[in-house]
């Protein structure tokens, strides 16, 4: 008669499972920012108000490994250490296409150069567009650029919509996100 051993079946399946999931793990989604990535926020990058004095030129933002669920993305630039008690909102770009890996260089201020069908949304500057970093001086801010991937085509916007009220979306929507963060002081 042929014993069951329990200890062999047990290697088997934890073998066959790990072995399994390796094969089933998708890479993560994945963000980065060429132009910030050597030195950080120059003054190409830096907003031109508030007591700084840059050209507000938007990064080149690029990413890969979207989940093939995906329908549409969000783009966020927030720093969580501005002096307002709910941080500040730079940019914030609506209904990117999923077929597009890329938001160029000055796309920000120049929204022709989005990926069509694309939206910007009022930052906390009051505009829509891209504000660079300008924190208060002698202070170090952290200005988080995150990248969700939603199970919805396309959020309805409109000239009141909020910044706050995309990152709830976002959040309620998400299959996926990439954060990459950037310090600047001055």
């Amino acid at each position: 008669m042929h014993q069951f051993n329990f200890n062999k079946f047990r290697s088997m399946l934890f073998g066959t499972l790990l072995l399994g999931s390796t094969y089933c793990i998708a890479a993560p989604m994945e963000l980065t920012i060429p132009d910030l990535e050597q030195h950080g926020f120059t003054a190409k990058f830096i907003a031109n108000q508030f007591g700084c004095q840059g050209e507000n030129i938007s990064p080149q933002i690029l990413w890969k490994n979207l989940p093939e669920q995906a329908k549409s993305l969000v783009l966020t630039m927030f720093d969580p250490d501005a002096p307002t008690g709910s941080g500040w909102w730079h940019w914030v770009i609506v209904n990117i296409p999923v077929s597009t890996q890329s938001i160029v260089q000055s796309a920000g201020t120049h929204s022709e150069l989005l990926p069509s069908g694309s939206q910007l949304i009022r930052n906390d500057f009051g505009v829509s567009h891209y504000g660079g970093p300008c924190p208060p001086k002698k202070t170090n801010h952290r200005y988080q650029f995150t990248l969700y991937a939603l199970d919805i085509d396309h959020i309805a916007i409109n000239d009141q919509t909020t910044p706050a009220l995309i990152g709830f979306i976002a959040n309620s929507h998400q299959i996926a996100k990439a954060t990459v963060s950037y310090n600047y002081a001055r």
